[in-house]
């Protein structure tokens, strides 16, 4: 009997531990969700990937559900302006069906995020620079218009030089219309996709 309240009197310790502040947990998105169709107020749904343990005890087993919320939603533009979007994680819910407010930081983004990345402290997500890429298809446009004016050049009335210099000119004027008029890569963050959250203040689990 009194062994039996002694373990009684441990789980109930453990289960009123609190998360430490610094505490980092690994959680994986359940639902994926994009700048193309969000909207704020939009639940974003996830799991931990990862126990969360404090004073040698496991306070958040892994598998718990947290809720959070659209905050915020940027699409890029088609001549400046790179994709964002803020995420507020709002809810823990145990197995058993506790549930505690929270409101942990994103600070990373875990394995092939196509170069997105975590900015500021609001939780938001920005979508990497598309400069090089535009450069590229640029050139890569201009060299095609190049060769297809020499070309022209060479077996016309004009001289090869003369039409690869039209045909580079036209190549990179199409390149750069293509790069202004493309609207720029949208944030998305996929079902299993995972990203590492801190909690700067303790939470009680309580």
């Amino acid at each position: 009997m009194r062994l039996l309240a002694t373990l009684v009197f441990a789980v109930a310790v453990v289960s009123a531990a609190d998360i430490p502040a610094g505490a980092h947990v690994l959680l994986r998105v359940q639902n994926t969700i994009n700048t193309r169709t969000a909207k704020v107020g939009d639940y974003v749904y996830l799991q931990t990937a990862t126990p969360i343990t404090a004073d040698g005890h496991v306070v958040v087993p892994m598998g718990s559900h947290v809720q959070g919320v659209v905050a915020m939603v940027n699409r890029a533009g088609k001549v400046k302006g790179r994709a964002e979007l803020a995420i507020r994680l709002e809810r823990l819910t145990f197995s058993s069906g506790q549930q505690f407010k929270i409101e942990p930081r994103l600070t990373s983004l875990e394995g092939d995020a196509g170069g997105q990345q975590v900015t500021g402290s609001e939780n938001t997500v920005k979508q990497g620079s598309t400069v090089g890429k535009d450069t590229r298809q640029i050139a890569i446009l201009a060299g095609s218009g190049a060769m297809l004016g020499a070309m022209v050049g060479r077996y016309g009335s004009g001289s090869a030089l003369k039409g690869a210099g039209i045909g580079g000119g036209a190549g990179a004027a199409v390149g750069l219309a293509s790069a202004l008029l493309t609207r720029g890569k949208d944030v998305e963050l996929r079902q299993g996709s995972s990203m590492d959250v801190v909690f700067d203040q303790p939470i009680e689990l309580q």
